[in-house]
This record gives structure tokens, C-alpha cells and sequence, in this order.
């Protein structure tokens, strides 16, 4: 045979799948996208068209739906590993089950008390409005022995409108950009972050807790550093995040840098003191990097799209 057959997985990418859960009049919702991908003794449907090793993926659809009924969703950690673990452990020919998450957050509408009589009670507690701040992530991989978490988020834009500078930089023929002593540093974080949880007889973090408390020391990291350079704000993200969560071994960040320029506003006779910027959409700065709990290392793909 002139050619053999490489790494392969198959599985159902992006099942959309709600849960409500009613405690009484109060509802609660998680709201994932979930993505299944199964690889193991796979070589003869390829080969030869044979399925007899292959569970369907639609039944790996109808798994998620029953799994967030059986099991419900503490966590899309937790969800994620009931679901790892029973495609590894049900299946023989499935020797690794890697299941990647994307959840939408929504909070509570606080209704107005005088409007309560139109639905009948004293409080509105089952309506919600997404939150639009960021995108949770998580992947979840699974081989039969031991486990490799990896969550984070996307999508969250934030600035400081001051205490930022960057000059100092290498210079040459082609170098426009004027030195910058008080400028706007905006970014739209992507990170991902690598726990050192990875058998069933260590103990299993609080994966709420965990999110809620490691986005909390990123973003005041990015609050409370003067920074020199984004590189320097990335850093700091990072290790605010190793010395405080020791869950956390490693953390990535894709930070683009969403320039703002300054206005020119002298045409118009008027003076632009740092007030009126202009938001550049394109091209960007791409500031990337990991960081490491020391001893440790790096396992998180470079290439975040690929996570």
C-alpha cells in the first residue's frame, strides 16, 4: 500500500443545547455549544468503508441532550468530563474522546415591582438577557487514564483610557509612528488557561469558582498595570493568574491591540487634548505569548484557533 492513514478523529461539532433548571419560581439557564471529536481504532472505515467500530455521531448528538438531562450542568468542565469519560469508557475501539465548549452566559432581568401583578408574582425571576462580554471555553480530552482541562474565553474587549505608554522602540527608514506618553490600551482578549488536574485521584477544582476568580485577577492585572508595552500588560494577566490560582499552570494570550489614534483636530482650530481618538479596525497589532508556573511545561497550541 503506498500510503497509510495519518491522525484522525470524527465526531458532531456544535450542538446547540439549553438547560433550564427550575428551582420553583426561580429559573436558572446554562446555554453551551458542544463540540465531540473520538478517535482510536478507526483505520478500517477508512480503509475499507467498514462502520463496524464507528459510533454514529448522531448518536453522540443524542448523547449531549441526554447527558444535560441525566447528568444536568454544573460546570461546562463538569459536563464536558461526564461526556469524555463515557465515550472512552463505553466504547472499546474509542481510545481518546476530546470535547470542546463554548458557553453564553445570561443574567437576570430585574423587573420593575409595580409590574409583578401582570404575570401573576411577586418577583420575575425566569427572564434573562445575554451578557455580551465574553465567550467561555473549554476543552476537555480524555484517553482512558488521564485528563487534560483547558478552559478560558474569548471575545472580551477592555481599556484603559490611561496609564499606558510606548516609546523607545527600534527605529529605522520606515518607522512613522510618533512616541506615545499617555495613550489608550484596548484589547479583545483571547486566553486559555491549563489546569494541573489530570486523574480522578486528585481533587477536582470548583470549575465556577475557578472561571469567576481567574477572570477576576486577569482583568484587575490589566487595571492596575502602567504599562510600558501590551507584552508587559500580557504578562502581568498571566502571572497574576499562576500566583493566585493554583489550579493553573500555564495561561495564553492572543491580545490584538486595538489601536486608537489621536484626532487632528488643528484644521478646525481646535486643540485635541487626549479627548477625541479615532478606533482603527485594521491592521492590528498581535501580541501572543504563554506563561508558565515555573517547572512547568507548555502544552497549550500556539495557534489559539485551533483550540
Amino acid at each position: 500500500m503506498p500510503t497509510i492513514l495519518g491522525q484522525n478523529q470524527y465526531g458532531k461539532a456544535e450542538n446547540r443545547v439549553v438547560k433550564i433548571t427550575r428551582d420553583g419560581a426561580t429559573h436558572h439557564i446554562k446555554d453551551l455549544n458542544v463540540s465531540v471529536s473520538l478517535s482510536g481504532d478507526m483505520e478500517e472505515v477508512h480503509y475499507s468503508g467498514s462502520n463496524a467500530n464507528v459510533l454514529p455521531t448522531d448518536t453522540t448528538k443524542n448523547t449531549v441532550y441526554a447527558f444535560a438531562k441525566e447528568h444536568g450542568i454544573e460546570s461546562a468542565e463538569q459536563f464536558g468530563i461526564h461526556l469524555a469519560r463515557h465515550f472512552v469508557t463505553s466504547q472499546e475501539p474509542i481510545k481518546t474522546a476530546r470535547i470542546r465548549i463554548e458557553e453564553y452566559a445570561w443574567e437576570r432581568i430585574e423587573a420593575a415591582d409595580a409590574n409583578s401583578r401582570f404575570i401573576g408574582a411577586d418577583e420575575v425571576k425566569h427572564s434573562f438577557v445575554r451578557k455580551g462580554q465574553e465567550t467561555r471555553l473549554t476543552q476537555i480530552t480524555y484517553d482512558g487514564s488521564s485528563w487534560e482541562v483547558i478552559s478560558g474565553l474569548k471575545d472580551l474587549v477592555v481599556m484603559n483610557s490611561t496609564n499606558s505608554e510606548f516609546w523607545g522602540y527600534v527605529k529605522d527608514k520606515y518607522t512613522t509612528l510618533k512616541e506615545a506618553y499617555d495613550r489608550i490600551l484596548a484589547t479583545q482578549v483571547s486566553g486559555r488557561w491549563r489546569f494541573n488536574w489530570t486523574d480522578d485521584d486528585q481533587r477536582m477544582p470548583h470549575w465556577e469558582k475557578s472561571y469567576e476568580q481567574t477572570r477576576k485577577h486577569m482583568l484587575q492585572a490589566f487595571a492596575e498595570t502602567y504599562s510600558l508595552s501590551l507584552q508587559q500588560t500580557l504578562y502581568q494577566m498571566g502571572s497574576r493568574i499562576i500566583e493566585n490560582r493554583g489550579e493553573i499552570d500555564e495561561v495564553r494570550f492572543s491580545l490584538p491591540n486595538k489601536h486608537h489614534f489621536l484626532v487632528d483636530l488643528e484644521p478646525f482650530g481646535l486643540k485635541n487634548d487626549n479627548e477625541v481618538y479615532f478606533a482603527a479596525d485594521r491592521p492590528y497589532g498581535l501580541i501572543e505569548a504563554t506563561i508558565l508556573r515555573d517547572g512547568c511545561e507548555a502544552r497549550i497550541p500556539v495557534d489559539l484557533t485551533n483550540l
